[in-house]
């Protein structure tokens, strides 16, 4: 089951930009796993492949701009509200993580390179004025999937990237996008889906550009916007039920590269909508 957990967080002291990163983020996350058990954290540290997680860069405002900060320039001043969004592709990866939610105590102290911070709480159910925090098991995923919606939209909320051969792309094909969901949904769900639904699927609108996430030893080249995509062709009631489910599995997912330090966060939505 897919979760998309919303941690609230309380610095207790200021927390410098050099911390802010994914890399530092991505350290947190770990030591959240190592203080549940520790041969899990040593065993999410040594995945080199894919990771059955991701997670959000540090955001200090309550959602408004459906993109999200990934570019700290000043230091997160001690008692500044923040939050930070974790999401668990894989039910065994969330039980594993199950005694961390439960005991969590605002009194616990949690280290940011130097910084500390406490959880306040952690949304993992729908709100309003966070639509980051949700879960839904995979059957449901599928069975709520449209099967005659022909227009799917994502607004790509931080800078993503894609690997293609030996070097990377920021711009989001439909291989990349729906190929990047494909491998996540089959890898994880007990669901099958076809690598042939990529054929009815053609670009129909973009507003995008290229931002540069800048960690201390490298950079990456991200796409953000909103692009669309139409489904076109003899498609059927199935083909276009399981391109809907992938859409809304983005949700969880993500897509692309490094989605474990902040990047490629993205969510489907109706083009009406916000």
């Amino acid at each position: 089951m897919p979760h998309s957990l919303v941690l609230n967080l309380l610095p207790t002291s200021p927390i410098p930009p050099r911390y802010l990163t994914g890399k530092h983020l991505h350290a947190l996350f770990l030591t959240l796993a190592s203080s549940v058990d520790q041969a899990l954290g040593d065993r999410l540290h040594a995945q080199k492949t894919e990771k059955a997680f991701t997670l959000s860069p540090l955001q200090v405002s309550q959602y408004q701009n459906p993109e999200l900060q990934w570019d700290h320039r000043q230091a997160i001043a001690a008692g500044k509200p923040c939050w930070w969004r974790i999401s668990l592709l894989d039910d065994t990866l969330f039980n594993d993580l199950s005694q961390l939610w439960l005991n969590l105590s605002p009194s616990q102290s949690w280290h940011l390179g130097s910084a500390n911070l406490q959880v306040t709480s952690i949304l993992g159910t729908p709100q309003s004025s966070q639509p980051w925090a949700n879960f839904c098991p995979y059957p449901q995923l599928y069975e709520q999937a449209s099967e005659t919606n022909r227009q799917i939209s994502f607004r790509l909320s931080t800078p993503t990237t894609f690997r293609q051969g030996k070097y990377d792309s920021a711009l989001p094909t439909r291989e990349c996008i729906f190929n990047s969901l494909l491998k996540r949904w089959n890898r994880y769900s007990d669901i099958e889906v076809s690598e042939t639904l990529i054929e009815f699927i053609f670009p129909s609108f973009f507003d995008i550009r290229t931002e540069l996430v800048i960690h201390s030893d490298s950079k990456w080249a991200g796409c953000v916007g909103t692009i669309s995509y139409r489904i076109l062709g003899d498609a059927n009631p199935v083909a276009i039920k399981q391109i809907n489910a992938l859409a809304d599995f983005a949700l969880y997912a993500g897509v692309g590269r490094k989605t474990t330090m902040g990047m490629g966060m993205v969510h489907c939505f109706s083009p009406t909508s916000p």
